[in-house]
């Protein structure tokens, strides 16, 4: 079993859900006592958040590069960066190590493809829907992706901050997402990317009559399939 190196703590809530979503795997894949060769290096998410409101992602690639550094020095045999949003930084992490980065986008694409899609919805901070380090790389596997109007992505984003990333999760939220993703749906979205690992703490599959891709969940899974070597 290869050794999960997990940058998490964007937020700790989600990284929670990583960690309980890998081992769940493991076990459910190996059973017995067995669970997940994880290390984990949880950043302070206030200092990468001020870093992301500032504009300073040259700062915020640094921070994680360090992270990921140290993650390999302690053993890891790959990367995962528990954010979508700091995938914005994912060539600054990777130039500086020798182990590979196993990207949230691509691991989502696939799940779309396999399920058949042609065009999702994508909701997540701002950043993640207004920029294109996210959308392009999902769009480089043949998917359309389409996102909210702005005042939509401009609440979306404020209750990813304001609420799910402190663990506060009110169902007027949950009811104004459900709404931005039917408009998605209306647009032609065959489904929906939960493209911040916290939505799916907020929002599931029960929501909504059409595919969720919670990216969280697609991530951590992915990298059980890599740790074991599985397809």
């Amino acid at each position: 079993m290869k050794t999960i190196g997990l940058i998490g703590g964007m937020s700790w809530e989600s990284s929670a859900q990583y960690y309980r979503i890998i081992n769940e795997q493991v076990k459910q894949r190996l059973g017995g006592l067995h669970s997940a060769k994880c290390i984990m290096y949880s950043v302070d998410f206030d200092e990468i958040a001020r870093f992301q409101s500032n504009g300073d992602w040259e700062g915020a690639g640094e921070h994680l590069a360090n992270a990921a550094e140290s993650l390999q020095r302690a053993g890891a045999d790959f990367i995962l960066i528990g954010a979508n949003t700091m995938h914005k930084v994912v060539e600054a992490v990777e130039a500086r190590i020798t182990i590979p980065v196993l990207h949230i986008a691509d691991a989502t694409a696939n799940q779309i493809q396999k399920a058949g899609l042609k065009k999702v919805g994508l909701l997540g901070t701002k950043y993640t829907m207004e920029e294109d380090f996210l959308i392009a790389r999902v769009e480089s596997h043949g998917i359309e992706v389409s996102v909210p109007e702005k005042a939509d992505r401009q609440r979306v984003h404020n209750i990813i901050y304001e609420e799910l990333c402190r663990g506060e999760f009110r169902k007027e939220s949950k009811d104004y997402y459900i709404g931005a993703m039917k408009k998605l749906i209306d647009d032609g979205a065959e489904g929906i990317i939960l493209g911040c690992t916290e939505i799916g703490l907020l929002v599931t599959s029960d929501d909504i009559d059409i595919p969720l891709f919670d990216t969280a969940f697609i991530h951590a899974l992915e990298s059980v399939k890599m740790a074991l070597e599985v397809e």
